[in-house]
């Protein structure tokens, strides 16, 4: 009886499963970006990351991404499923994580006057989603896959409530920036993801 039980539980999770994934997420805590207004490549002497979220996967659960410079960091936007955002910074090596249920890193060296690219790619963990981010790299821009992923995601912008949302969660967000930063780390140079600066166009 027990086994039968058991059998039904996963039935029904993995049918709910199915049923979520054909959803996208809801814009919470950011904007809608009007066509009019898309911007897609940096002001003069500036470097552009567009983190773009395909897989609706988790979609019930937001990922936000942020810049971290030593302990500080800076919210990029929060990136719901089918969702893209774009994100204007110096050039040089940067540092990125995603956050969820745990947190992952990118590292990324930018050139000036070129647009990059990220996924943001969803997989489940223990209580909700958790997150990693994905470098798009130069041979796979031209790709059919990457033009169906772009086209897949709407553009959201931050809003005063995305601050508002990071600077209330900050303490938790530092706390699995400290936790899961020593862990990237301890991972062979070769396994932690980077942005090359020959990927950017």
């Amino acid at each position: 009886m027990a086994t039968q039980e058991n059998r039904f539980f996963y039935l029904v999770f993995f049918s709910y499963l199915l049923l979520l994934s054909g959803c996208a997420g809801t814009v919470k805590n950011m904007s809608a970006v009007p066509a009019s207004e898309v911007v897609t490549s940096p002001t003069d002497g500036k470097s552009m990351i567009v983190f773009m979220r395909p897989s609706t996967l988790g979609f019930a659960i937001q990922s936000s991404v942020f810049e971290v410079k030593e302990e500080n960091v800076s919210l990029a936007g929060i990136v719901a499923a089918k969702k893209k955002v774009s994100y204007e910074l110096e050039p040089g090596e940067h540092l990125f994580m995603v956050i969820g249920e745990s947190a992952d890193f990118m590292s990324a060296e930018l050139k000036p006057n070129k647009t990059y690219y990220a996924l943001v790619t969803p997989r489940m963990g223990m209580w909700k989603a958790r997150f990693s981010l994905k470098p798009i790299h130069s041979a796979e821009l031209s790709s059919a896959q990457f033009k169906e992923w772009f086209q897949d995601c709407e553009w959201v912008k931050k809003s005063p409530a995305s601050e508002n949302w990071a600077s209330s969660n900050m303490p938790s967000i530092q706390s699995k920036r400290k936790e899961y930063y020593a862990k990237w780390m301890s991972k062979d140079s070769g396994d932690r993801p980077k942005l090359l600066p020959q990927d950017g166009i």
